[in-house]
């Protein structure tokens, strides 16, 4: 059966998540970033109050994926961190400057981080070849991938997601991220991946009502006035969709 994951920034999130029948949360901070490494706190307090599995982000900043040696030991930091506070998996990848996996790097972070086994983020959709870069993905050992097809969205990746699929076979996992939701699962499990990851986000409004016009702590969306959060009925809709 496949398996839905939720990608939660937040405990009333990853508890939506096992309610509404997902199977597995990748946990990130950092919204604004596009998802970097959470905090100890929020790992432990997670931990403590879901019982499926927990894939923790490690990424130590926002922007590209070519990271320095200081950069690379903060992951191994981030790593131990994740296992000591009980972790089921990591989220990881490593790019070289022209976009290619940077298959060293990556299998020496994939190694270091067993026994947890790892997924390799939507790094992967910033690589010039899909197929190049899938063998060099299964080069490294992590046990899936993450990705949108090399697209802005899985939807309109889909062709290079069924070719993926069935390129991948039982070396590795193929799951589908980016604008997944209950109207296109079908059409996304019908291509032959073997995961959905989707965040459910809504935004409610914060608890804070004063702002200054002139001040911003974001800059852009999302901004300090949103809350956001994985929703129980989207979450649910989803499972049901492919059920």
């Amino acid at each position: 059966k496949m398996t839905i994951e939720i990608c939660a920034y937040s405990l009333e999130s990853c508890i939506n998540a096992q309610v509404g029948g997902a199977k597995r949360i990748e946990l990130c901070g950092g919204l604004g970033e596009g998802g970097t490494t959470p905090s100890a706190g929020l790992i432990e307090v997670v931990k403590s109050s879901v019982s499926i599995p927990v894939y923790v982000m490690i990424r130590p900043r926002g922007g590209d994926f070519v990271y320095d040696v200081f950069e690379e030991q903060v992951m191994r930091k981030d790593i131990d961190m994740a296992k000591k506070l009980g972790a089921d998996g990591v989220v990881l990848g490593v790019l070289l400057p022209d976009g290619q996996v940077d298959v060293a790097r990556t299998k020496a972070l994939v190694d270091y981080a067993f026994p947890l086994k790892v997924t390799f983020h939507r790094a992967f959709d910033l690589t010039p070849d899909p197929i190049k870069a899938l063998q060099d993905v299964i080069k490294t050992g992590a046990e899936r991938i993450l990705t949108s097809g090399l697209k802005a969205n899985a939807l309109a990746g889909i062709e290079t997601l069924r070719q993926l699929a069935q390129e991948a076979g039982d070396q590795i996992e193929i799951m589908a991220g980016a604008g997944v939701n209950a109207a296109n699962a079908r059409q996304l499990q019908d291509a032959g991946v073997h995961a959905l990851h989707f965040t459910a986000k809504v935004f409610r409004p914060g608890r804070q009502t004063y702002f200054p016009e002139s001040v911003s702590m974001a800059g852009e969306v999302p901004d300090e006035k949103s809350v956001m959060y994985s929703d129980l009925n989207r979450v649910e809709e989803l499972v049901q969709a492919i059920a």
